[in-house]
C-alpha cells in the first residue's frame, strides 16, 4: 500500500502542503505573541520612563551637591509604585548607579540602554538583552535634564523577560502539539479516505490481472450500501467480464464444433489417399506425388485439428487425464522411436541418454506421450541439417528431469517469456498453430511437473520437464 501509489503520492503532496501551512500558520502565531508581548513591556516601560514627570521629581535637585541628589533618588526609589513589575537604578552625574530597587550592588557591566541614552538626542535608551547572569531583560534608561550640555543623571527601567519567555516556551509547546494533533488528524482522516479508493482500486486491478489471464468465473466485490463512482466502476468491469465470459464461451464452442465436424472429413480424404497410394495403379508419377502431397496436408491439418480440439478443452476446464501407474520413460522411448527417422531423413545428429531403471508415475499415458511428442517436433522443425538434437533423462529419488535440447535458431530474451503462451509464435516462418508449447504446459501442470523453456537466440533451445516420480533407486543412466 505504501510502496508507490496514490497513498505515497497523498502523503509526498498533500501531507507536505498541510505540514508547510502548518508550520506557517505556527510561526506567525509565535510571531505575533512574541511581539505582542514585547511591545507590551516597551509601553510599559515608556509609561514609566515619562521624561517630564523625572524631570519634575528631579530638577531641583540637580544641580545640588551629590548627597542631596542621592538622598532624592533613594527617595524615588522608595516611593516607587511599580516595584513589583519593573526594578529601577538612579544613575549619577558621572554614570555610577548611586541607588537601586533590589538594595543590591549593581555589578559593574556595560549598560547597553545606558549607553545608547547618551548618545541619542532625546535622552532614551531602549535595550533588549541577556545578563551576564543568564537572564534576559528589557531596560528603558532616560536621562535628566543636562546642565551645560553635560549629563546630571539618568534613571533606569529595568523588566525581567524571564516570566514572558517562560509562557512564550509553554504557548510555542502548546502550538506545536496542537499543529502535530492537527497534522495527525489530517493524515488518519487522510489515509482512511485514501484507502476508502486504494483498497477498491486495488481489487480492480487484481480482477483486470485475471481477466488479461482468461479467468472469468470471478467477479469484482461491490459493497451494497456505495453507490459512489469506485461501485460503478466494479459494476461496469463485473459487467464486462460477464460478457467476455460469453464470448469466451461462445468461441470455444464453436472451436470445438468445428474441429469435431472437421476431424470426420480428414479422416475420409486421409484413409482414401492412403488407399490409392497402396493401390498405386497410377502410372503418372504425377499422381502420385499429388497423392502424397495430400496425404502430408491432410496429416498436418488433421494435427491442427486436434490442438484445436485439446484447446478448446483446455480453455473449458475439460483437459482431464486418465491417471494410470506408467513408466514416463517407457512413453519417451515409443515418442523417440516414431520420430528417429525423421530426425535422420532431416540431417540432425541425434544423442538419446536415459537410466535404464524405470521411472513410474500415476499419469495419462497418451497426453505424456502427445507433450514428448509435440516438444521434440518442434526441437526437429527449428534445427537445421548439421545440427544436433540432444534428449537426456536425469532421474533422482523424487522427480524425473528430461531435457530436450536442440541448435537450432534458438529464441530472442524478449519472445521467450511468451512462447508458452496460447496462440502465440516467435518465428513465423515455421508452420505450426502455437497452441502446442500451450497445452503441453498445462498437461505437464495437470501432472504436477514444470516445463521450463531455456533458449539463446542463434544458438539453440532446451526444454527441461520435471515431473514427480514414485520413489526409485537411483541407477546410472547408458546411451541409446
Amino acid at each position: 500500500m505504501f510502496r508507490s501509489g496514490i497513498t505515497v503520492r497523498w502523503l509526498l503532496t498533500t501531507i507536505l502542503v498541510i505540514f508547510l501551512i502548518l508550520s506557517f500558520f505556527a510561526a506567525a502565531v509565535l510571531l505575533f505573541l512574541s511581539s505582542y508581548y514585547y511591545t507590551s513591556v516597551e509601553e510599559k516601560l515608556d509609561s514609566l520612563g515619562q521624561s517630564s514627570a523625572l524631570a519634575d521629581f528631579f530638577s531641583a535637585y540637580i544641580d545640588t551637591n551629590e548627597d542631596v541628589f542621592a538622598s532624592r533618588a533613594h527617595e524615588y526609589v522608595e516611593n516607587f509604585n511599580e516595584i513589583n513589575v519593573a526594578e529601577v537604578w538612579v544613575y549619577d552625574k558621572n554614570g555610577e548607579v548611586i541607588v537601586s530597587s533590589t538594595g543590591f550592588t549593581v555589578e559593574e557591566e556595560l549598560h547597553e540602554d545606558y549607553q545608547i541614552a547618551l548618545s541619542s538626542p532625546s535622552g532614551r535608551g531602549m535595550w533588549r538583552g541577556r545578563l551576564s547572569s543568564g537572564e534576559r531583560i528589557m531596560a528603558l534608561s532616560v536621562l535628566l535634564p543636562r546642565i551645560n550640555g553635560e549629563s546630571s543623571g539618568a534613571v533606569r527601567y529595568i523588566i525581567s523577560l524571564q516570566g514572558i519567555d517562560s509562557q512564550l516556551s509553554k504557548i510555542t509547546v502548546m502550538v506545536i502539539l496542537g499543529c502535530m494533533f492537527a497534522l495527525l488528524l489530517v493524515i488518519f482522516s487522510g489515509l482512511f479516505f485514501v484507502r476508502s479508493i486504494v483498497v477498491p482500486v486495488k481489487k480492480l486491478n487484481f480482477a483486470a490481472r485475471r481477466i488479461a489471464k482468461g479467468n472469468y468465473s470471478e467477479k469484482v466485490e461491490i459493497a451494497s450500501n456505495k453507490s459512489d463512482e469506485i461501485t460503478q466502476l466494479a459494476e461496469s468491469i463485473n459487467y464486462m467480464i460477464n460478457e467476455i465470459d460469453k464470448t469466451d464461451r461462445m468461441k470455444n464452442e464453436f472451436i470445438s464444433t468445428v474441429s469435431h465436424e472437421l476431424r470426420t472429413p480428414l479422416t475420409a480424404i486421409k484413409g482414401w489417399t492412403e488407399t490409392l497410394l497402396c493401390i498405386n495403379e497410377s502410372p503418372d508419377s504425377t499422381v502420385n506425388d499429388g497423392l502424397k502431397v495430400i496425404l502430408s496436408e491432410t496429416e498436418r491439418l488433421y494435427s491442427l485439428v486436434e490442438d484445436l480440439l485439446d484447446f478448446s478443452k483446455m480453455e473449458s476446464g475439460r483437459l482431464t487425464l486418465r491417471l494410470q501407474k506408467i513408466d514416463v520413460l517407457a512413453e519417451l522411448d515409443e515418442a523417440v522411436f516414431m520420430l528417429r527417422d525423421r530426425i535422420s531423413r532431416e540431417g540432425i545428429e541425434f544423442f538419446y541418454s536415459v537410466p535404464d531403471y524405470p521411472a513410474p508415475m500415476n499419469g495419462d499415458p497418451d497426453r505424456i506421450k502427445q507433450v514428448f511428442v509435440n516438444i521434440i517436433d518442434n526441437a526437429v522443425k527449428y534445427t537445421p541439417a548439421g545440427g544436433k538434437l540432444s534428449i537426456v533423462a536425469l532421474l533422482s529419488a523424487k522427480e524425473l528431469k528430461i531435457s530436450i535440447a536442440d541448435t537450432g535458431c534458438g529464441i530472442s530474451a524478449e519472445d521467450l517469456p511468451k512462447v508458452k503462451q496460447k496462440f502465440y509464435k516467435a518465428n513465423l516462418s515455421v508452420k505450426g498453430s502455437g497452441i502446442g508449447l500451450a497445452v503441453c504446459d498445462e498437461i505437464i501442470n495437470l501432472h504436477n511437473g514444470k516445463l521450463d523453456i531455456i533458449s539463446t537466440l542463434g544458438e539453440g533451445t532446451e526444454a527441461v520437464i520435471t515431473l514427480p516420480i514414485v520413489s526409485v533407486n537411483l541407477t546410472d543412466g547408458k546411451d541409446k
